[in-house]
């Protein structure tokens, strides 16, 4: 028995222990619904009888024949673009500007970082009573002579309010990540280009975003995924309207599953936003090659 367990195969033994909990997780909350979703959009499920009845590909034939469709991939499109440019764009400039010594830069961190530390439904909330006819913010608007629009019952004001306060709410997560890169940078790099006499414009594009370039892949990342899956936003303040100016994907896949109660075509729906998902990430992951610093 002490023969067998040598020292390589408890290494080995170790290091399957230390990875098990987060392969259980990956299995059972991953793999597991996704093959479910696969399954289900090959089958059409009465949920009153419980019956199934399988259909084969009928379901993603559906997707090209839905009428609905095109407008729901483009208000995706909008609002995870908006999402995305405005999140990045705002994030890295907070974070320049707090990265230099001034008194109440602490204060400021904290008060651009507290949203995100807010429950979603919350702020959601806190926001559908601001965006009202009669809400704060078009009682300010009335105060100072300007026009207050009914925001969340139009196409274009309604889809602006629900990325400004997914903005507003997330940007605090990539101004800390840019925060950390910005520090990282060495203080000496700067001293040598201010000595050569190159400009503060010069010394962010030719030092700064080279070197904090892998955090702006990972926050491109991560901030393009959670664009693609906000769903409580959505659901508070307009409810996918005024019509389906604000559905975006993954609210109609909410709809179609479980207020249609139509878990195939919802399933198929589903699977379609994780193809989504899959390809933006592998896209920025293979283009890493051609901006990110130190990368091969």
């Amino acid at each position: 028995m002490m023969r067998y367990w040598t020292t390589r195969r408890r290494d080995v033994l170790t290091g399957y222990l230390f990875i098990a909990p987060q392969l259980i997780g990956v299995v059972l909350f991953v793999l597991i619904p996704v093959g479910l979703a696969i399954w289900y959009s090959l089958n059409k499920w009465n949920v009153f009888t419980g019956k199934q009845v399988f259909v084969g590909a009928d379901h993603y034939a559906a997707l090209a024949a839905d009428p609905q469709l095109p407008s729901v991939l483009l208000a995706t499109v909008v609002f995870s673009g908006g999402v995305v440019v405005l999140n990045i764009t705002l994030g890295l400039l907070i974070a320049v500007l707090l990265n230099r010594r001034f008194r109440g830069a602490t204060f400021f961190r904290t008060l651009f970082f507290s949203p995100v530390v807010v429950s979603v439904v919350a702020w959601t909330l806190v926001w559908g009573f601001l965006l009202q006819d009669n809400g704060g913010i078009n009682g300010l608007l009335r105060a100072i002579g300007l026009a207050a629009p009914n925001w969340l019952q139009h196409g274009d004001t309604a889809m602006l309010s629900v990325v400004v306060s997914q903005v507003v709410r997330s940007v605090g997560v990539n101004m800390v990540l840019f925060l950390a890169a910005l520090q990282g940078v060495p203080s000496e790099l700067y001293e040598a280009a201010r000595i050569d006499g190159a400009r503060s414009r010069s010394m962010f594009t030719r030092i700064t975003l080279p070197l904090i370039s892998p955090t702006v892949l990972l926050t491109a990342i991560i901030t393009v995924v959670g664009a693609l899956q906000s769903f409580a936003q959505i659901a508070v303040l307009t409810g996918g309207g005024p019509g389906l100016s604000t559905t975006v994907l993954v609210y109609y896949v909410f709809q179609q599953a479980f207020e249609f109660n139509d878990i195939g075509y919802g399933s198929t729906l589903a699977l379609m936003l994780l193809s989504f998902v899959m390809v933006l990430t592998l896209l920025q992951w293979q283009l890493r090659r051609k901006w990110v610093f130190h990368e091969q």
